[in-house]
């Protein structure tokens, strides 16, 4: 009879932050200091994608680093601690992103999407200028033309297109982070490059 191997329970995976954590819950100054040199730059990054704006993105960071710093006790490590400061820093620079395009007046999706003809198709026929994107004279021109019609999308739409397309996080953790439905989402990035490709194409038929 052979014996029967008894495996003891595996232990959870210790988190990389665990030191951290706890040094953030007994507000111990030298926590805060580690938060800002592992993660400040970071943060820094994401907040500027989102918001384009570098002034704005000091200050994002800033508040998304002290809000972390100041609600550690609601962390109830269900995701990594990362994770969890990245969602609160998108939230912040959402928030901002919102408030500085408030009493913009946005253009109509209406006008801004191609045409489609009854049958789903485009309405008209899209130049395919997809080989020319290679020549160097044309690279810079085009980084700025892009750059341009991102800021130009309204907060809800540019956000989901950056963390999803620049980011690169799932549909899933978009939605999560947001606090948006799964469809949504993905409408949003959608539209956002259908927009996009719309502007380049713009410019690509004046060049």
């Amino acid at each position: 009879m052979s014996r029967l191997m008894v495996h003891p329970p595996r232990a959870r995976a210790r988190d990389r932050d665990e030191a951290l954590l706890d040094g953030l819950r007994r507000e111990a100054r030298e926590a805060t200091e580690t938060l800002v040199n592992r993660y400040g730059d970071r943060v820094w990054r994401l907040a500027f994608r989102i918001t384009g704006n570098r002034q704005d993105a000091e200050e994002v960071a800033q508040d998304a680093l002290w809000t972390a710093a100041r609600k550690i006790q609601t962390f109830k490590g269900e995701s990594a601690f990362g994770s969890w400061l990245y969602r609160i820093t998108t939230n912040t620079a959402y928030q901002k992103l919102r408030a500085r395009h408030r009493h913009r007046l946005e253009t109509s999706w209406e006008e801004l999407l191609p045409h489609f003809d009854q049958e789903g198709r485009h309405a008209a026929l899209l130049s395919d200028w997809s080989t020319r994107v290679d020549d160097p004279v044309l690279q810079g021109e085009l980084r700025t033309v892009l750059r341009s019609a991102i800021e130009s999308l309204p907060p809800d739409y540019r956000t989901a297109f950056l963390l999803h397309d620049l980011e690169g996080m799932s549909n899933p953790e978009i939605a999560r982070m947001l606090g948006i439905g799964l469809p949504a989402v993905k409408s949003r990035v959608h539209r956002s490059r259908l927009v996009l490709r719309q502007r380049l194409g713009r410019y690509m038929a004046t060049v």
